[in-house]
């Protein structure tokens, strides 16, 4: 099974316009099977095993949006719902995973067309991000997707196997989820949260390829776990990018350092309630306040992408002032290093 990079090989410079004949609509709980013969045809080296797991398993929650064109479905893309804690606050937050069209169809601009349906629909949901692995960064680029992670992924090794001897059953998921989710609220600001049915669910995804999840105890307790994988495993690093969905909730996920305000513009091109004027204003206690405000009060303007790669640790604010469309006053740069951004980040699923 290869990592969930999504694979849509979309000319990235494709327009933006689609084609009258297609019809980008959410799919009814009893269609979703119907999108498997395209998964299969893209996704081509996951296991027959790991995809009846996927349209087993993921499709009870997941949504599903096509694009058809003359009832046929000719491309897709897949929210896989997740619930995350982000700075100590659980969020609703979707991971986009399987974009794909069929190959006759690309470069019509379908992926664009599913991406700003998904986009706008979970901004009616409230939902603060969206996040993604790609199979190439520069596909998502174009639709203010930025790249914040890199995954991890901790495999028994070789010479591990007499350490993590024991395999994680149902019987474990419980006392599991109850472990990890000490150990990432103490080193972590983003990940999702664990509970039995996550661990239930992540077993038979191993399983599903010959895998298994492995533990190692103490004192009759889980100390660690590892993935066991059959074959050999070549280090990787699959990317996940982020795209912000909500910027008023984006930024009132965030801490501050000290008492600050700063009043700036955003810009979104594809989300049009996030083109606004804001004041930030709040202390170490408070945490984030917004307001809007008038353009003409504004001592700056960050684009939709630079204001995640921002918030998410990856740049600085002198940084992003080099990016196109992002202009801030000096004032304005000392304001917002006193956001406390959301660096310590592990997303580490898979679909």
């Amino acid at each position: 099974m290869k990592d969930r990079a999504v694979q849509d090989a979309e000319d990235v410079r494709v327009s933006w316009a689609v084609s009258l004949k297609v019809e980008v609509r959410r799919l009814r709980q009893e269609e979703k099977l119907r999108t498997r013969p395209l998964y299969e045809e893209v996704f081509s080296e996951d296991s027959r095993s790991f995809v009846d797991y996927y349209y087993t398993e993921k499709t009870k929650d997941n949504v599903i949006y096509a694009a058809e064109e003359d009832g046929q479905i000719c491309g897709m893309l897949h929210l896989n719902p997740y619930v995350l804690s982000v700075n100590g606050t659980e969020k609703e937050v979707n991971y986009i995973v399987a974009v794909a069209t069929q190959e006759a169809y690309r470069r019509r601009g379908y992926m664009a067309a599913l991406l700003r349906r998904s986009l706008r629909d979970m901004y009616e949901a409230g939902q603060s991000f969206t996040f993604l692995m790609p199979a190439a960064e520069g596909i998502y680029l174009p639709h203010d997707f930025r790249t914040v992670y890199e995954q991890e992924k901790r495999y028994v090794g070789v010479g591990e196997e007499s350490t993590f001897l024991l395999q994680a059953t149902e019987a474990d998921c419980a006392e599991l989820s109850e472990a990890a989710n000490r150990y990432l609220e103490e080193n972590y600001q983003v990940f999702a949260k664990r509970d039995g049915a996550y661990y239930r669910r992540l077993l038979k995804e191993y399983a599903s390829d010959g895998g298994s999840l492995m533990l190692q105890k103490a004192d009759g307790k889980i100390a660690d776990c590892k993935i066991f994988m059959p074959g050999d495993r070549e280090p990787e690093k699959p990317k996940i990018m982020v795209r912000i969905v909500d910027v008023q909730r984006m930024l009132m996920s965030v801490g501050v350092k000290s008492l600050m305000g700063v009043c700036f513009c955003i810009t979104d091109p594809v989300i049009e309630e996030n083109n606004r004027c804001v004041v930030v204003m709040g202390t170490e206690y408070s945490g984030v306040m917004l307001m809007d405000s008038k353009q003409e009060n504004s001592e700056g303007t960050i684009t939709i992408a630079a204001l995640a790669s921002f918030l998410f640790g990856v740049k600085s604010a002198d940084e992003i002032c080099m990016e196109e469309g992002v202009v801030m006053s000096e004032r304005m740069k000392g304001e917002m290093k006193k956001l406390v951004p959301l660096s310590r980040i592990y997303l580490n699923e898979t679909v």
